[in-house]
């Protein structure tokens, strides 16, 4: 294995959590999340050489070509639900983990109810614990509009679960 290959497999193998957890978040889904992964990394060797160290984390570089590779997904399923003329999606079962494990139903329901722009902002800022400069990169937005977005997806989920709680 040349040296160009072994810096990817070391980067996937760093990385792969990382990315999964984001695309659970982004989606929603953990079924679409471990495909979209896997499209993401099969992506991400094909791209390999260019990636610049230089101009970012390889963590942050993977997290940009997750979320294109979901936005380029709901893009195309989009297409087909016009094609086919269905707009509803599935509901998800009440009973189902989507998440992770270990959270309360308040907040997975909670989380479930945030826009899919708010679940990506709370998975790289508090999951993946990247910093505003990085996580504002990934979304391409400007570190501003970042910490709003992150403020504002923090808030509902505050109102959410405490909405739930005293129900």
């Amino acid at each position: 294995m040349d040296a160009v290959n072994t810096g990817f497999a070391e980067a996937a193998q760093q990385h792969l959590d990382d990315v999964f957890a984001f695309l659970v978040y982004l989606t929603g889904d953990r079924a679409l999340a471990d495909d979209l992964t896997a499209e993401t990394f099969a992506r991400a060797l094909e791209r390999w050489r260019r990636f610049d160290p230089g101009r970012g984390s390889a963590r942050a570089w993977l997290c940009q070509l997750a979320r294109s590779t979901a936005l380029d997904h709901f893009r195309a399923e989009d297409r087909r639900r016009r094609r086919e003329g269905r707009y509803a999606a599935d509901e998800p079962r009440e009973d189902a983990v989507v998440f992770g494990e270990g959270l309360s139903p308040e907040l997975e329901r909670a989380l479930g109810r945030l826009s899919a722009a708010e679940r990506e902002v709370v998975a790289l800022r508090v999951v993946l614990e990247l910093d505003g400069e990085l996580a504002a990169r990934v979304l391409g937005i400007s570190v501003t509009a970042c910490s709003t977005r992150l403020s504002r997806a923090l808030t509902k989920l505050e109102q959410e679960v405490s909405a739930g709680v005293a129900a």
